[in-house]
């Protein structure tokens, strides 16, 4: 289609159009009273002689030549309009409008519970790093996949762009090539009519002869056919002329939506990729300034322990270091108890040589008794 466009042929004009279709010959009666009002565009004096030639050379009588008049200008205008609903079609972001989604979708929720205690901290602070990267790894395939296919879409709709500028200029070669027609048969038609069938009227009202007055209303209906003829193609002429802004709409349309995936390509997604490192940045800054608060708040409860520790020691050892061999309360015990001894051992010697003297009399007493017994027993016998 583009390489049928690219080049707007000149108003032609033809008796003998080439069409591969028969066109439709039955054709409505034209209400005379609402014929649309198109303004005639300005015909170079070489395409006036054009118009002028052209409708000398046209036959109303022929009815073939009638019937085909303009034919090929409308097939032109059919197959432009083919053209045009195949290659002008809306342009569907649907794909992109999803992988916009996702890539929201990816980027919220990148909050990961943490562990308790110093340990857990450091283990999982690795793991949250991982997976945000894991996160924005994927964020950045959707990101690459939407510059991508609005890359493609600007391209479609930049040659759209262009081949909208070649079928305005052939719509406008179309309209004014059926004006050159509409001009042409007109003139024809109104030649024939003040010219060949006035005369034929005049004879048929003259001679009365039923031969002349169906020649004169023959002629009549063939200028009739023709003049439904070139209505038909004023109406094409009115759709041509209604395409021209309907096509400048539409390239309208598709230059914003370029202007708009170019502002996405050169700053939203940039931007978006920005935003991803200084997010990622900040994410191993803070937990890199959670980490050190960590280290810190340990180092600070290990040195207080250890101070604490320290002066318990301390003060342990100086006491030891001061305290003597043996305390002065255990000396005082320990000779209490010696005196004790001392005085229990007097005590028991003192006992003992108590009771040694009374075992001592009480020994002399029973030998003096043993001895007084004996004695008895000696001098009883």
């Amino acid at each position: 289609m583009e390489n049928d466009m690219t080049k707007v042929a000149a108003p032609s004009l033809t008796l003998e159009p080439d069409l591969e279709e028969k066109p439709e010959t039955a054709v409505a009666a034209a209400p005379v009273a609402e014929e649309p009002k198109i303004p005639e565009p300005v015909l170079t004096p070489e395409e006036q002689q054009i118009v002028r030639e052209f409708a000398a050379k046209i036959d109303v009588e022929n009815t073939a030549q009638i019937m085909q008049y303009g034919a090929g200008t409308q097939k032109k205008m059919a197959d432009f309009s083919d053209a045009a609903l195949a290659n002008v079609r809306a342009q569907d972001l649907g794909e992109v409008g999803d992988l916009i989604v996702n890539v929201v979708g990816e980027l919220k929720g990148f909050d990961i519970e943490e562990d308790k205690g110093f340990f857990g901290f450091f283990k999982k602070q690795a793991n949250k790093l991982e997976v945000m990267k894991t996160r924005y790894d994927k964020a950045e395939v959707s990101v690459t996949k939407i510059s991508d296919a609005l890359q493609q879409h600007q391209v479609r709709l930049m040659k759209d762009s262009a081949m909208l500028d070649q079928m305005y200029d052939q719509n406008l070669a179309y309209f004014k090539e059926l004006t050159m027609y509409i001009m042409a048969g007109k003139q024809k038609l109104e030649e024939v009519r003040a010219g060949k069938l006035a005369e034929l009227e005049a004879t048929a009202q003259r001679t009365g002869l039923a031969e002349d007055v169906q020649a004169a209303k023959d002629l009549a209906d063939k200028c009739q056919r023709f003049e439904k003829k070139i209505y038909d193609l004023e109406l094409t002429r009115a759709i041509s002329l209604q395409t021209a802004p309907q096509i400048r709409m539409i390239q309208n349309n598709d230059n914003v939506m370029v202007e708009k995936i170019q502002t996405t390509l050169v700053n939203t997604i940039p931007l978006w990729k920005n935003q991803m490192v200084i997010t990622l940045g900040i994410a191993h800054a803070s937990e890199a300034a959670a980490a050190q608060r960590q280290v810190n708040d340990v180092t600070n409860a290990l040195l207080q322990a250890n101070a604490k520790r320290l002066h318990t020691a301390s003060v342990e050892t100086a006491k030891e270091a001061e305290r003597g061999i043996v305390d002065i309360e255990t000396l005082k015990k320990t000779n209490a108890e010696l005196i004790q001894t001392l005085d229990d051992v007097m005590k028991i010697q003192q006992d003992g040589r108590t009771q040694r003297m009374a075992a001592e009399a009480e020994m002399a007493k029973m030998e003096s008794d043993l001895k007084t017994k004996l004695l008895q027993i000696r001098s009883g016998s």
